[in-house]
């Protein structure tokens, strides 16, 4: 699934597609954010993923996908510095890690891609700042997805308020368009100048996908030429939904609803009172 080139405006029909895909998304992130406990492997929590995939008959996104060879596996599991694109293997979590998970899913042609950061067991201060930013700015990015603003205004205010808390966003990897395709134009850095880039306009799909670190953006692909870490091996987080600009606003597609633990549905709903009614099955 090549990276498809000029944006592709999509109907009301197929974003109900990209919704259904997104709902199964959100459910297999539940699933496999339930498995990250001290002593689980990341293998463990990728069967988790792929359990759910397989129950409502759809497909992964991710498994197969074209890189320095195909990727293995239905999910991305990256722990503590790993920010992206984490292998799911042997590996055993421990009290204090952090967890990126990175999903996406196919229904009917049609994608969903979302991630999330897990706390496993009890984690510092400092993990739970970093995991409460990541995904305020991926909130503050959802609410510049409106028709007449632009990219860049959308990558700046991601930028802004991870910037303003004391972090970095990483430059090398961005949010991007989905739909038939995982990756579709436009691309959308988490960082940029407001005013600038591609008009937003309904019908455009775009995966946002705020990926944080502390004290540097810089990072290595590591030795097996998929994961990305940071570069001072200090913790990152990863969170990512795909949303949809419509007349009315934005709509996330992959919208955790009550799939996902308490806490996370009552920052999220918090976070959108008043603005948004993130969309239930």
């Amino acid at each position: 699934m090549p990276w498809r080139r000029g944006v592709v405006i999509k109907s009301k029909r197929e974003l109900e597609l990209m919704r259904k895909a997104g709902i199964v998304n959100a459910r297999a992130l539940a699933a496999a954010a339930a498995e990250a406990v001290p002593g689980a492997t990341t293998a463990e929590i990728d069967a988790a993923a792929a359990a759910v995939l397989k129950a409502h008959g759809a497909t992964s996104a991710f498994k197969g996908y074209p890189g320095p060879y195909p990727y293995p596996a239905v999910t991305n599991v990256s722990v503590n510095e790993v920010l992206v694109h984490g292998i799911p293997g042997p590996q055993r979590l421990n009290d204090g890690d952090i967890v990126s998970i990175d999903c996406g899913t196919i229904i009917e042609g049609f994608v969903a891609d979302s991630a999330l950061t897990v706390a496993v067991g009890e984690i510092s201060e400092e993990a739970h700042r970093l995991m409460d930013v990541t995904l305020e700015s991926l909130y503050a990015g959802i609410d510049h997805m409106r028709p007449g603003m632009r990219t860049g205004d959308v990558s700046a205010a991601i930028q802004a308020y991870v910037e303003d808390h004391g972090f970095e966003v990483v430059r090398e990897y961005t949010g991007h368009g989905v739909g038939r395709n995982m990756h579709e134009d436009p691309q959308v850095p988490n960082y940029g100048r407001a005013g600038k880039g591609l008009p937003l306009r309904p019908g455009m799909t775009i995966a946002l996908e705020p990926m944080v670190l502390i004290g540097n953006w810089e990072t290595d692909v590591l030795e097996d030429q998929w994961a990305v870490a940071s570069r001072n091996r200090k913790l990152t987080a990863h969170y990512e939904h795909t949303v949809a600009v419509t007349e009315d606003g934005p709509l996330v597609l992959t919208a955790w609803g009550d799939a996902l633990d308490e806490d996370m549905v009552i920052r999220y709903n918090k976070y959108f009172a008043g603005r948004l009614r993130p969309e239930k099955e």
